[in-house]
This record gives structure tokens, C-alpha cells and sequence, in this order.
């Protein structure tokens, strides 16, 4: 399979449950539905789509911030048996396209310091880490804050 073969949508209220069953599968503290819920508006919350399945999300949002609006991913996740197929970079770069076509200049968001293959795929798209987030996880793990220039990220540099 090849992204291709995938769609990125924005998420219909009716992925909701499919979106929570690849949370729950994906990570260690999952976001509950409400939190999915209260976030089914926003135009950064992005879904991959194959033959009519989710196999992977994206939340994102805008905030301003004294003329430089922020981004922020807050949540990214593919499904385990459709991972290592471009999914991941395929929903991270609409979502980024997204975040800038909505006026954030720059993006952040974190990751868990031991996730080597999402902090491998951020970088590729120019994250560099901002800080260390001490015991940012319910678990005690540190988190990085990473960020990337939209501007120049938008531009192809």
C-alpha cells in the first residue's frame, strides 16, 4: 500500500469511534471520546482513509498569539498495521499545510522523548527540539517540545 492508496479528510463525526479504537490501540493514555468529540470542528482534525476504513488521524489547531499564531499538533496516530507506509508524514503534512494555510507561522508539538520513530519522522519534516518537558506524561516520561517554521517549512526549506 502506498499513500496513494490513502485519502486525508477532514474527520465526519461518525469516525469518532474509529479514531478512539486506533487512540486506545496506540498509546499508553489515551485521549477519551469527549475530548475527540469537543474537536470535530476544527478544520485540522484530519483523517486517513482507506477503502472506507480510518487507519490514522491528526488534531491540530490554531492559536493566536501576539501576531505570530501558533500551531499545534496535538495528537497523530496511525494505526499499528498500516504504519511504515507513509501514512504518518502523508496526515502530518496536511495537517501542517493546514496550520499554515490558517496563518500559524510556526508549529509545535510534543513527543514522547523514548518515541524514536515519531521524533525520526518529525525531524524529517524540520522539527528541531525547543525544550525538555520534565514528567510531562501521566507515566513520568519526559516529553520534547519540538517546533518547526511553517514559514519555511511551506516554502520547500
Amino acid at each position: 500500500m502506498t499513500p496513494a492508496e490513502v485519502s486525508i479528510r477532514p474527520v465526519e463525526r461518525a469516525d469518532l469511534l474509529s479514531v478512539l479504537r486506533i487512540e486506545r490501540e496506540c498509546f499508553s493514555d489515551p485521549w477519551p471520546y469527549d475530548a475527540f468529540d469537543q474537536l470535530v470542528d476544527e478544520p485540522t482534525f484530519l483523517v486517513a482513509e482507506r477503502e472506507g476504513a480510518v487507519v490514522g488521524y491528526l488534531v491540530a489547531d490554531v492559536t493566536p498569539n501576539a501576531g505570530r499564531d501558533i500551531g499545534h499538533v496535538k495528537d497523530l496516530a496511525v494505526h499499528p498495521e498500516f504504519r511504515g507506509r507513509g501514512i504518518g508524514r502523508a496526515l502530518l503534512r496536511a495537517g501542517l499545510a493546514r496550520l499554515r494555510a490558517a496563518g500559524a507561522t510556526v508549529a509545535k508539538l510534543e513527543v514522547r522523548e523514548g518515541n524514536d520513530p515519531a521524533r525520526s519522522l518529525y525531524g524529517a519534516e524540520g522539527f528541531e527540539p525547543v525544550r525538555r518537558a520534565t514528567r510531562y506524561y501521566r507515566d513520568g516520561e519526559d516529553a520534547l517540545v519540538l517546533a518547526v517554521d511553517l514559514v519555511e517549512w511551506g516554502s520547500g526549506g
